[in-house]
C-alpha cells in the first residue's frame, strides 16, 4: 500500500472524520452569518426598523465580497485536498500560495470600488429616502473592513483542507465575540447608532484576518515558499474552476437580494406594508437564511477534505459513504429549521425589535413562505458542494445556479407583478422543488458512476 493510501483521510473511520471536520467548519460558517444577525439585533433594538432596512441594503455588497473570497478560499481548498490525494506536492504549496495572493488582490479591489461608487451601489441594492442616510454611514465603515473579510473567510477553507478544523474554528469566533461585546458598547453605551455597529465588525473582522495569516507560519501538509506565490495562470484558473459553486452560491444571494429589494421599492407602496416594512423583514429572513445555509454548507465544507482526498485516491466507496452522511446530516437540519419556521415565527421576528402590528404581520408571513422550501435548498446547496468536492465543476455551477438564479429570480419578478410583494414571495420554495429534481438528476449520475451500474442517489441515502 503506498503512502497516499495510508494517509488518515483514507482510513479513520467516516463518521469520526466527518464529525472532526464538519463541527467546526459549521460553528465556523455559523459564526460568520452570525456577523450579520448579531448586528441586526442590536441595531433593531437601539436604531429602529429604518436602521435594519439600511443594513439589508448594504448587505448584498458583503455577501457580494464573500462570494469572490470563497471563489478563491474553497477552489484553493478543493485543490489542495485533490493534490494530497493524488501525491502532488508542488501543486498543493503552489495552490495555496496563489490562492492567498488573490485574496488580498480582490479585497483591495472590492474596498476600492465600495468607496468609489458608494451611491450606486446603494441605488443598485434599492436604497430608500428613508433609510439612505442610514445606509451610507453603514457602507462607509464596512467597506473599510472589505480586505480582512475576504482574506479571513477565504484561507478559513484552506485552514480546514489542511487538517486543521479547529484552528479555523478558533480565527472566526475570535473575530465574532469581539463583535458581539463591542456591538452593544458601541450602539447603546457610546450612542454611535449604525457607525457604531460597522466599525464593531471590521475589529472583529481584523481579528480574524490576523489570527488566519498567522496560521500560515506553519501548516500541516505543505510549505509555503518564494515559489509558491509566483503567479501562475494555470493554477488560478483551476482554483476558479473548483471554487465556482461557491461563488454561484454566494453571488446568487446578492443577485436575489437586488432583484427583491428593487422590487419591493416599486411594488411595496402599492400593498398595505408599504416599501420599508417588506425591506427591513426580507433583510432579515435573508440572514436567518444565512444561518441554516451555514449548517447545510458547513456539513458538506467539512467533508471535501474527506470527499475529495479519497476521489483523488480513486477510493470511491469512502466518497459515496461521506456523502451519505453530509446528506443524512442536512435532512435533520432542514426539518428542523423548516418546523421552526413554521410553528413559531413570531418568536424570530421579536429578536430583532418590536414593531408594529402590520411589520410582525408581514414578517412571519416571510418566514413561513419564503422559507418553507428550506429542506430541499439544504439538500440542494450541500449537493452542490459535493459535486465542487469531487472536481466537477461545471455540474456543480449548474446546480449552484439552479436555484437562485435560473428559477428563483424569475419567479421573483414575474409574482411580484403579478400578486405584488405577498405573491413574490412563493417563488422561494417553488425554486427549491425545482432545484431539488435538478439534484436528483446531477449527484446521482455521478454516484452511479462511481459504483457501476448498481446504485443512484436513493440508495447511498439508505446506506
Amino acid at each position: 500500500m503506498n503512502e497516499t493510501k495510508k494517509h488518515y483521510l483514507a482510513e479513520e473511520p467516516l463518521g469520526k472524520l466527518l464529525l472532526k471536520f464538519s463541527v467546526p467548519c459549521v460553528l465556523s460558517m455559523l459564526v460568520s452569518a452570525l456577523y450579520n444577525i448579531v448586528d441586526q439585533i442590536f441595531i433593531g433594538q437601539g436604531v429602529g426598523y429604518l436602521g435594519n432596512a439600511a443594513t439589508n441594503v448594504v448587505y448584498p455588497y458583503t455577501v457580494a465580497a464573500l462570494a469572490l473570497a470563497l471563489l478563491a478560499g474553497d477552489g484553493c481548498a478543493a485543490l489542495l485536498s485533490l493534490s494530497l490525494g493524488r501525491g502532488e506536492k508542488e501543486s498543493a504549496h503552489r495552490c495555496v500560495g496563489s490562492g492567498m495572493m488573490l485574496c488580498a488582490a480582490v479585497g483591495l479591489v472590492l474596498m476600492a470600488l465600495g468607496l468609489a461608487f458608494q451611491e450606486e451601489i446603494l441605488t443598485l441594492f434599492g436604497v430608500t429616502e428613508s433609510c439612505h442616510g442610514y445606509a451610507a454611514e453603514y457602507m462607509t465603515v464596512i467597506t473599510l473592513g472589505i480586505p480582512f473579510y475576504v482574506f479571513a473567510s477565504g484561507m478559513n477553507s484552506v485552514i480546514r483542507a489542511d487538517g486543521s478544523p479547529g484552528y479555523s474554528m478558533f480565527a472566526t469566533v475570535l473575530g465574532a465575540v469581539l463583535n458581539l461585546i463591542l456591538d452593544p458598547v458601541a450602539i447603546f453605551a457610546l450612542g454611535m447608532g449604525v457607525w457604531g455597529a460597522a466599525a464593531a465588525t471590521i475589529i472583529g473582522q481584523a481579528a480574524s484576518c490576523a489570527a488566519t495569516l498567522f496560521y500560515f507560519r506553519r501548516p500541516k501538509s505543505f510549505s509555503l515558499q518564494r515559489a509558491s506565490f509566483r503567479p501562475s495562470g494555470l493554477l488560478c484558473r483551476r482554483i476558479g474552476q473548483l471554487g465556482i459553486s461557491s461563488f454561484i452560491t454566494q453571488i446568487a444571494i446578492v443577485a436575489v437580494m437586488a432583484v427583491a429589494n428593487n422590487m419591493i421599492v416599486l411594488c411595496g407602496p402599492r400593498s398595505v406594508y408599504g416599501a420599508d416594512i417588506p425591506l427591513s423583514v426580507v433583510g432579515i429572513v435573508m440572514k436567518v437564511f444565512g444561518i441554516v445555509i451555514a449548517f447545510s454548507v458547513g456539513i458538506a465544507v467539512g467533508g471535501q477534505p474527506i470527499v475529495g482526498f479519497n476521489y483523488g485516491a480513486r477510493n470511491f466507496e469512502r466518497v459515496r459513504g461521506t456523502y451519505s452522511r453530509i446528506l443524512w446530516a442536512n435532512l435533520a437540519v432542514g426539518s428542523l429549521a423548516m418546523l421552526l419556521f413554521e410553528a413559531c415565527p413570531q418568536a424570530l421576528v421579536s429578536l430583532f425589535g418590536n414593531e408594529s402590528q402590520l411589520y410582525n404581520e408581514f414578517a412571519c408571513l416571510c418566514f413561513r413562505v419564503f422559507l418553507g422550501g428550506i429542506l430541499l435548498c439544504c439538500i440542494q446547496k450541500a449537493s452542490s458542494i459535493f459535486l465542487q468536492s469531487i472536481g466537477k465543476p461545471v455540474k456543480a455551477a449548474v446546480l449552484s445556479l439552479s436555484r437562485d438564479v435560473v428559477f428563483l429570480l424569475p419567479g421573483v419578478v414575474l409574482l411580484a407583478r403579478l400578486f405584488g410583494v405577498e405573491g413574490m414571495l412563493w417563488a422561494a420554495p417553488a425554486a427549491d422543488a425545482l432545484s431539488a429534481l435538478l439534484t436528483l438528476l446531477l449527484v446521482g449520475g455521478e454516484l452511479k458512476k462511481m459504483r457501476g451500474n448498481r446504485a443512484g442517489v436513493i440508495s447511498t441515502v439508505c446506506g
